[in-house]
């Protein structure tokens, strides 16, 4: 343990902050803390540039800067400029609270002249003065090696085990919506007792996906579909409906984070699944939510997460 986390681990003072991009999330996260969020002006100039302010004293504070950096990408400059005003503010230690890390997707060059932007991010995450970063569910776990500072890589899966047990589902299947996805299923399956299949997918070009056949036996079962994400939903949608003509009992999707973005919200409302589940990772507007959308909440996964790292606790049991 360094001095830093001594001191820390003695002092009683933590102060919560939230950008803008997920206030609800941030206010949840502190009453389940048992404080209020700490008292932050942010506001646009006249040409849109952020201007912040944090207006309470952070001097040799423990901080914790709640912001996704989901799209626009304001969100991402905001969390830059309030971990830059926590660290010239000579706070203690600014951590970096991510439930949705944008621009984790491209995390190698899989084709001449693209950028990592996973890595990239993190570079920049660290250089505006982060000590420390919480996130939940990276598109890849190996995200967490682009940091140069300790990271904590938390997982929805509890939250949505649990939502399910309670289903009571029948001879339940999860079912990986590609081969990438096999190790999250397994995990699922795991905990749920249940069977796995896969879906054995081709992707034509980006946000287009095409089913070619189900590994698994599918048919007179509850079938659940799990992804870290949820974008246009063309994955999520075309599975539901080869899992439906293979005669699935019930189909059921879950995914952390619900970016639904184009025809997300049609897609899914058209397809066989009966409910999509996700979290409240990012701020889902009213005009992308449909029927059938399930929100669960990780505020209690993430302030136990914050509580364990103020007081220098072990942050592995919130992995069960």
């Amino acid at each position: 343990m360094t001095d830093t986390d001594e001191f820390l681990a003695a002092s009683t003072k933590m102060l919560l902050m939230s950008g803008s991009a997920n206030i609800p999330l941030a206010e949840e996260i502190a009453d389940h803390l048992g404080q209020p969020l700490c008292q932050v002006t942010i506001r646009r100039f006249s040409d849109g540039e952020i201007f912040v302010k944090i207006d309470e004293n952070v001097r040799g504070q423990d901080v914790f800067i709640v912001q996704p950096t989901c799209p626009p990408a304001e969100n991402i400059v905001e969390l830059m400029i309030l971990i830059d005003a926590a660290h010239r503010a000579s706070a203690a230690r600014v951590s970096a609270v991510i439930p949705y890390y944008g621009y984790g997707r491209q995390d190698r060059k899989d084709q001449p002249r693209v950028a990592i932007t996973a890595k990239l991010m993190a570079n920049i995450i660290t250089t505006a003065g982060a000590n420390r970063v919480l996130a939940i569910d990276f598109h890849q776990h190996q995200l967490q090696g682009f940091f140069d500072i300790p990271t904590d890589h938390l997982y929805a899966a509890p939250v949505f085990v649990q939502h399910y047990r309670q289903k009571q589902l029948h001879k339940p299947v999860v079912v990986a919506p590609d081969v990438g996805g096999a190790k999250m299923a397994r995990g699922f399956a795991k905990r749920l007792d249940a069977s796995i299949a896969i879906i054995d997918k081709r992707r034509p070009s980006a946000n287009i996906a095409e089913v070619v056949n189900v590994v698994g036996d599918v048919t007179n079962r509850d079938c659940l579909l799990v992804d870290d994400m949820i974008d246009t939903a063309g994955t999520m949608a075309e599975a539901s409906h080869a899992l439906d003509r293979l005669g699935a009992r019930n189909v059921y999707a879950c995914a952390t984070h619900a970016l639904l973005s184009g025809p997300a919200a049609d897609r899914l409302s058209a397809s066989p699944i009966k409910e999509v589940a996700v979290t409240n990772t990012m701020l889902i507007p009213e005009e992308r939510r449909f029927d059938t959308l399930k929100i669960l909440s990780v505020a209690e996964l993430l302030a136990k997460a914050v509580h364990f790292t103020h007081s220098s606790q072990s942050v592995s049991s919130l992995f069960n």
